[in-house]
């Protein structure tokens, strides 16, 4: 069975989904497959039931009444096209605008120095704070960093700034013994009026939570806590990075504050046109990579896992390998990798804020993750909920899960392949799934699309080896059912329970191609 540890190399994860689905996607057609399913979709309608008008509680009206100052009006817009070039590799539309800024910020550096000609020490000891400082100054400047572990109590990035080091594992960035716990291991230096023009390649980040003890939780509130946060931050890129055991997030893309002001309302103050590539991380309390408010964010070739899930309470830790979260739109993952996660891809909401909308995955490996893909608006899911106002338009092609488990990180929770719940138009197209035919997944089904979910559109899912799951896709019928479900092209072998089950009261759902292949020893009594 796969399995990826903290130092693989996602540059790879391209090669491994080649691999798993037999080398036979030709992903340009795929992509144009899961774009003319996403417009079926999109355009297909419905009637809805009759919107529930809930009442807020005074606490709930209290807290997004204090974050509406600093929030504007949710416009979802619509998904930006995917393009690919001669060699194959995918990217969004709005990449060509961050090039130029990349090249605008090269012609923008005046100058290059070493943190050490400013009295840094690589020494694993000295406190380098006031050197890194020194050798920012006011931006338009290349830091390089050389081989070492460089300790500080927090770096501060001005626009026009790059910050190079040697490479991963060969200069640490640590964090000092005597920082505060909330404390950002390297940040933007303006939350408030922002930055931009930021760039970082070749390092380990090191948050050091050793240095809190055993203490309860490892992280204080809002975006603090994290090995790198980009907080209002516009044309950002950070390559070739890795980050360990933060309080936190080991990267988080972000607003000024984490705004609750309501479904329907985002954090002024987001970030944009930011990319992440070839990242690893490992250890985090929260999320390994995290986007808040913020939107264009292109996240490509990186790898989280096994996260501490010290940030929450003991068996309750919401780890996601990459979330998209409250607010977050037009977002696209490129072959990532995910393992021992509790979600490896999560595109959610909180129930007081905006869903995460608009996002793309291409190409995802998740091993070993509770649920390897789980999208949902938490608080929008009972029929006596308010509807999502934001909720829309996730497209994903190219996925594998390998082996979803339990896990301690969160106790109660059943392994799922994959949960969608609140959101409509949804296409997931060219989807592996393979477990392990010894392990108990207690009956449990390996799909769920359920409470409240609308316009759904799963094609080519290819089920191996779920010999203790039950049913390979599950629509949840009742008071919370799903509905408006096509299902095609689906195969399901080596596997004891039925392909697919549908629940009790849908009214709209399309079954066509199914077919099961079982094992005759699966058949004996």
């Amino acid at each position: 069975m796969l399995s990826l540890g903290k130092n693989h190399d996602p540059r790879r994860n391209g090669e491994i989904l080649s691999q798993i689905n037999g080398g036979q996607l030709d992903l340009r057609r795929a992509l144009h497959e899961t774009e003319k399913l996403y417009l079926e979709c999109a355009e297909k309608k419905i009637l809805s039931p009759a919107p529930v008008q809930k009442k807020q509680a005074f606490q709930e009206k209290v807290l997004s009444g204090l974050f509406r100052p600093f929030a504007s009006v949710t416009e979802l817009g619509v998904p930006s096209k995917t393009r690919m070039d001669a060699a194959g590799n995918v990217y969004p539309e709005w990449k060509e605008t961050l090039d130029i800024e990349y090249n605008n910020l090269l012609s923008r550096l005046t100058r290059e120095v070493n943190v050490a000609d400013f009295g840094a020490i690589g020494d694993g000891r000295t406190d380098n704070t006031a050197a890194f400082k020194k050798a920012i100054g006011n931006g338009q400047v290349k830091v390089r960093v050389p081989e070492g572990i460089f300790i500080t109590k927090g770096i501060l990035l001005t626009s026009w700034t790059c910050l190079v080091g040697a490479g991963k594992g060969k200069t640490i960035i640590k964090l000092h013994g005597d920082a505060p716990k909330g404390t950002r291991l390297v940040t933007n230096a303006n939350h408030w009026r922002g930055n931009h023009h930021l760039f970082m390649q070749g390092m380990t980040l090191d948050w050091n939570v050793e240095r809190l003890g055993n203490v309860q939780k490892t992280a204080t509130w809002g975006n603090h806590s994290s090995c790198l946060t980009y907080a209002n931050v516009t044309y950002g890129w950070v390559r070739d990075v890795e980050a360990i055991n933060p309080g936190l997030h080991c990267f988080d893309i972000t607003s000024t504050l984490y705004n609750y002001a309501g479904d329907g309302y985002r954090a002024k103050g987001g970030s944009r046109y930011v990319w992440l590539d070839n990242l690893n991380g490992y250890g985090f309390g929260d999320d390994g990579i995290t986007t808040h408010h913020s939107e264009k964010i292109l996240i490509s070739y990186s790898h989280m896992c096994d996260p501490s899930g010290r940030a929450h309470a003991k068996g309750f830790s919401n780890s996601n390998g990459i979330e998209v979260d409250d607010g977050s739109r037009d977002v696209m993952l490129i072959n990532n990798s995910t393992a021992r996660c509790f979600g490896g891809v999560e595109c959610k909401a909180h129930e007081n804020s905006s869903a995460a909308a608009n996002v793309q995955i291409i190409g995802h490996l998740s091993v070993n993750d509770n649920r390897s893909f789980n999208f949902r608006h938490i608080g929008h899911h009972k029929s006596t909920d308010n509807k999502s106002k934001t909720a829309y338009n996730l497209m994903a092609t190219n996925l594998a899960a390998i082996a979803p488990i339990y896990s301690d990180l969160y106790a109660d929770s059943t392994p799922r392949g994959l949960v969608v719940s609140a959101y409509e138009n949804v296409v997931i197209n060219r989807f592996t799934l393979v477990g392990d035919p010894d392990y108990n997944y207690k009956g449990n089904p390996v799909i769920a699309i359920q409470y409240r979910t609308r316009k759904v559109i799963l094609n080519h899912v290819n089920l191996f080896d779920f010999k203790k799951a039950g049913a390979g896709i599950k629509v949840f019928g009742g008071a919370n059912r799903a509905d408006s479900v096509r299902i095609e092209n689906v195969v399901y072998k080596n596997s004891s329970s039925k392909a697919v089950e549908i629940g009790h009261g849908i009214q709209d759902v399309t079954i066509i191609n199914v077919k099961e292949f079982i094992e005759p020893a699966l058949n004996k009594k």
